[in-house]
């Protein structure tokens, strides 16, 4: 079965530190470009930061300026897992945040949503002192 499953989400103060993981089963997540994205309560969901596929450009990332400084994605083939390291978090970073994988992102629309094939679940992330 073909999946993602994103943790490491929970509460943490303003200023605090999470990383989430998105796991990939079912297929390899060499050959996808994988996003980060999170959705608040009554807001569309938005991009927050995207890492290449492993190939030739591997390892390119982009990000949401409002992340930019704060936030790190990051993939370790060998465990078919990205990570989105979060820093310096702020109330408005409050979210559930997904996890997405696609062949076809384009690297001046990775933001976009319909350029992803699977998604995960969602993890809340909620920053509050």
């Amino acid at each position: 079965q073909v999946q993602l499953v994103e943790s490491g989400g929970g509460l943490v103060q303003p200023g605090g530190s999470l990383r989430l993981s998105c796991v990939a089963s079912g297929f390899t997540l060499d050959y996808y470009a994988i996003g980060w994205f999170r959705q608040a309560p009554g807001k569309e969901r938005e991009g927050v930061s995207c890492i290449s596929s492993s190939g030739s450009s591997g390892g390119n990332t982009a990000y949401a300026d409002s992340v930019k400084g704060r936030f790190t994605i990051s993939r370790d083939n060998a465990k078919n897992t990205v990570y989105l390291e979060m820093n310096s978090l702020k109330a408005e970073d409050t979210a559930v945040y997904y996890c997405a994988a696609g062949t076809h992102v384009g690297w001046t629309t990775w933001y976009k949503i319909g350029r992803y094939d699977i998604w995960g679940q969602g993890t809340q992330v909620t920053v509050s002192s």
